[in-house]
């Protein structure tokens, strides 16, 4: 892949050099896309480049497996959420869980569609009862896509539910699809489990 333009969400921002970034979005048609952003981390870009936001990006490269440039507007920005500590957590684990586990240029529309639908429901909610079942559902149809199995876990609705599934879940995902990124993946993971059982008792 060349050149790509499309709407992507943003998971993932790593500084690179003086003020650029390398950045990893989600794309419908390619997957998981990284691409170098100049001026990432200057005063125009920086708050389009925050995890959970949905940009128009295009990526392009002069050859075949180099990392492209990336340039981005933005479309829609969830930058508002970050000072609600549980919808930031859930946003914060949702793109980083995306960004660690789902290999580069390889097409999961379905990944895409769930994550797309994860993010705006936890924007939408006021509490996680609305979304934390759509949470687990989402880790669960990550190991079903890279092959892993992945059952639908989640009985019932609400937040206990959500949590007893990611439970289940949890070596699973450590085994099959973080591997070595385990320590600061899953860190992300449990803030956002201890922040969902705060909000249950």
């Amino acid at each position: 892949m060349q050149q790509y333009a499309g709407p992507a969400i943003v998971c993932a921002v790593r500084p690179h050099g003086e003020a650029g970034a390398i950045v990893r979005c989600m794309t419908e048609a390619h997957g998981l896309l990284a691409g170098y952003v100049q001026g990432a981390r200057g005063r125009v870009l920086r708050p389009v480049l925050i995890p959970g936001n949905i940009v128009r990006g295009e990526w392009r490269a002069r050859v075949a497996g180099q990392l492209a440039s990336l340039s981005v507007e933005p479309v829609h920005s969830r930058g508002h959420l970050l000072g609600e500590p549980l919808a930031a957590a859930a946003i914060e684990w949702a793109c980083t869980l995306t960004a660690s586990a789902v290999p580069e240029a390889h097409p999961y529309p379905r990944l895409f569609s769930a994550l797309d639908g994860l993010l705006a429901a936890v924007e939408l909610a006021p509490a996680a009862r609305g979304w934390a079942p759509a949470m687990a559902r989402y880790e669960a149809l990550l190991l079903s896509e890279l092959g892993y199995g992945g059952d639908d876990l989640v009985a019932g609705e609400g937040t206990a539910a959500a949590l007893s599934a990611m439970a289940a879940q949890r070596e699973a995902l450590i085994e099959h699809v973080l591997g070595e990124k385990r320590v600061d993946v899953m860190a992300a993971r449990e803030r956002l489990v201890d922040r969902l059982k705060r909000a249950v008792a």
